[in-house]
């Protein structure tokens, strides 16, 4: 359908706009909105614990964001990655959860995508059980690291943590595709 090299350079564009709009996006949450009546019939609206005590908040666009985690579902069946980008993007910009719910939230539904493609590449014979192993090991202790790290992180540091890796991997992609054409 697409080649790999326009597949890139979607996806690259896809990384700059993320990390684009979670540079300009404002922590503050506004507690006099009105919750989605579609979130509170799922009963999304939650709370999560801060420094000062637990946060109540409200999700907001979820068909939008539904739309937007089909398209990360699609890149990322595509790409062989988890887009945690994307899902990010849809959970802090069009749901306007906070930021750090959003991104343990994106980790979580990437654990899922990842558990269900790798049963249709292990059938393939795409995975190297040799490089699996220590891949793991290194995502594990990453894990536990970060995990510790977010708990005690300001979210606007996260923000630009995560902007400008995704800059990185964003002109990384980019520059992939436009040499795949030519």
């Amino acid at each position: 359908l697409l080649s790999p090299a326009w597949i890139s350079l979607i996806f690259g564009f896809v990384m700059v706009f993320s990390a684009y709009r979670t540079l300009r996006r404002n922590e503050l949450i506004d507690f006099n909105e009105s919750p989605s009546r579609l979130a509170v019939l799922l009963q999304l609206n939650d709370r999560y614990p801060t420094k000062q005590g637990y946060q109540s908040y409200t999700v907001q666009n979820i068909p939008i964001a539904f739309g937007l985690f089909g398209v990360a579902g699609i890149l990322s069946g595509l790409l062989g990655i988890g887009c945690g980008a994307v899902k990010v993007l849809a959970m802090d910009q069009a749901m306007r959860l906070p930021y750090k719910v959003s991104t343990t939230t994106s980790n979580f539904i990437m654990g899922i995508t990842a558990a269900t493609s790798v049963g249709i590449y292990f059938a393939r014979g795409y995975i190297n059980l040799h490089l699996a192993g220590p891949v793991m090991l290194g995502v594990l202790l990453g894990a536990l690291i970060g995990t510790k790290v977010l708990v005690k992180a300001e979210t606007k540091k996260l923000r630009l943590i995560f902007s400008l890796l995704a800059f990185v991997f964003a002109a990384q992609m980019i520059g992939r595709g436009i040499m795949g054409l030519f």
